[in-house]
């Protein structure tokens, strides 16, 4: 009889043991990983705010990180003194069908913006750029308006997660997702 309470004992011990050591952690769920974007290509369209040809500035990198540089083109020269409305369209060209990922940027637009820089002596601005759901700029849709003939680089770049509002790149922080330079010339 003295076996059998303890093995009884020994037997709720155990059993007690097993039940406080294990814990519910299974049953929380986890924390959801926002992966990066591919981004293969990024498609600029300038098309004349009073009609006419668009200008189609892209850069197309299907090998994603691989050794393949982007294949940079510019489908044409801009005006001068001409006011362009710009698009922005970003795409993973290494699924079926592309994915659009433009559309997932404006979904998280407190999280990118975009930004515009001019490089050599091209005589162009860039403003009136869409805004963000906290009235900051986002930039998927702006207006670039050029001045007299010239030729230099413009450089577009999109940035995950920077600080807002910013005076512009230098300030901005956050990681660069894409970042393309086209020579532009304006006539």
């Amino acid at each position: 009889m003295k076996k059998f309470k303890i093995s009884i004992i020994t037997a709720i011990a155990i059993t007690g043991t097993l039940f406080t050591s294990c814990s519910n952690d299974d049953d929380a769920a986890p924390a959801p990983v926002n992966e990066e974007e591919v981004i293969t290509t990024l498609t600029v369209t300038l098309t004349p705010a009073g009609g006419g040809t668009a200008v189609t500035l892209q850069s197309r990198d299907l090998d994603g990180d691989g050794s393949d540089a982007p294949v940079i083109t510019v489908s044409g020269d801009l005006a001068a003194g001409t006011t362009y409305n710009g698009t922005v369209v970003l795409l993973n060209e290494t699924e079926t069908p592309a994915e659009n990922i433009t559309t997932e940027v404006e979904e998280e637009d407190l999280e990118h913006q975009f930004f515009y820089t001019v490089g050599g002596s091209l005589n162009v601005t860039t403003a009136n750029f869409n805004l963000d759901t906290a009235g900051n700029v986002l930039g998927t849709s702006f207006d670039v308006t050029t001045g007299a003939a010239s030729t230099g680089t413009y450089t577009v770049t999109l940035r995950h997660e920077p600080t807002k509002p910013n005076t512009g790149l230098g300030d901005a922080g956050g990681e660069t997702d894409i970042s393309a330079t086209f020579d532009v010339t304006i006539q």
